[in-house]
């Protein structure tokens, strides 16, 4: 089971990555006052709106041109040379994490943005220690909405009836629209809230067994890793950003569960902090 188990996170892993690979060539830029349509680019029925959140398609040259609410920019030269040129680079070794894709695919009990913003920023900061906070935040953010649009345009392509690989980009590029007019506001919060194997979980429960199925969570929960002071460190990090934006600390008992998980990381650095105290 256990073989089965690692050929099975292997194949969907290598999957994840071809669909990366084939996708269009996505550019985001944040959406301010200022923003506005880029020539080349159809923004599709009914043109550029200025009160939202647009989505453009360059179809000489493949590519997105992609406005989220929120998003970072990269400041120095070299994080916005890897946001051009080299985000597959930092997917591949997010997609390939066992841990990463074992909890995305069977953990009942996963907040998203454990593996979008902890796992995804832990990642960007061991293959990019030259560039400073600011840069790899705005890195880890491109890269996961480059993941997740993708994953979710191949959901809405494949909920249509489409099959992404016969009919290409051009199933994937009606997907992103789709789930750009669908939201209320496509932002990085909203972005950072989807599971990246969400939909190669649902294809994967349609392939095995139910009972097969029930195998490899229970060898995955039986695997299930308690929280460790670096990840508590990362979830004190994210609350006090979260502090910043909304005048208070997570809250322990709050109904969302990202803030709740926020509110474990410095209850458990507290703890930490306590027992050096105490000897």
């Amino acid at each position: 089971m256990t073989e089965a188990v690692n050929d099975t996170l292997k194949a969907i892993a290598a999957s994840l990555l071809m669909e990366q690979v084939l996708a269009p060539r996505f550019n985001f830029t944040p959406k301010t006052v200022k923003s506005g349509p880029v020539e080349g680019f159809d923004y599709g029925e009914g043109g550029y709106d200025p009160n939202k959140e647009n989505v453009g398609f360059n179809e000489a040259s493949g590519q997105f041109q992609i406005e989220i609410k929120g998003l970072v920019e990269p400041k120095s030269k070299e994080a916005k040379r890897i946001c051009q040129e080299d985000l597959n680079e930092v997917i591949t070794a997010f997609v390939q994490d066992k841990t990463t894709i074992e909890r995305g695919l069977f953990d009942e009990e996963l907040v998203p943005e454990e593996l979008t913003q902890v796992r995804m920023g832990k990642i960007v900061g061991a293959k990019f220690p030259e560039l400073d906070a600011e840069d790899q935040e705005a890195v880890r953010q491109h890269a996961v909405a480059a993941l997740n649009l993708t994953q979710k345009a191949k959901e809405i392509a494949l909920s249509s009836g489409e099959d992404t690989q016969t009919t290409g980009n051009t199933a994937l590029i009606d997907g992103v629209r789709k789930f750009a007019m669908d939201v209320r506001e496509l932002d990085i919060d909203l972005i950072d809230r989807i599971n990246p194997f969400g939909e190669a979980y649902s294809i994967l429960a349609k392939t095995m067994s139910e009972e097969s199925l029930r195998q490899v969570q229970a060898v995955i929960s039986a695997k299930k890793v308690q929280l460790s002071p670096d990840e508590a460190r990362d979830l004190a990090k994210r609350a006090v950003k979260f502090k910043q934006e909304r005048g208070r600390l997570p809250s322990i008992t709050s109904p969302d569960p990202w803030e709740k998980k926020m509110a474990e990381g410095v209850a458990y650095l507290a703890r930490m902090k306590q027992e050096a105290a105490n000897g």
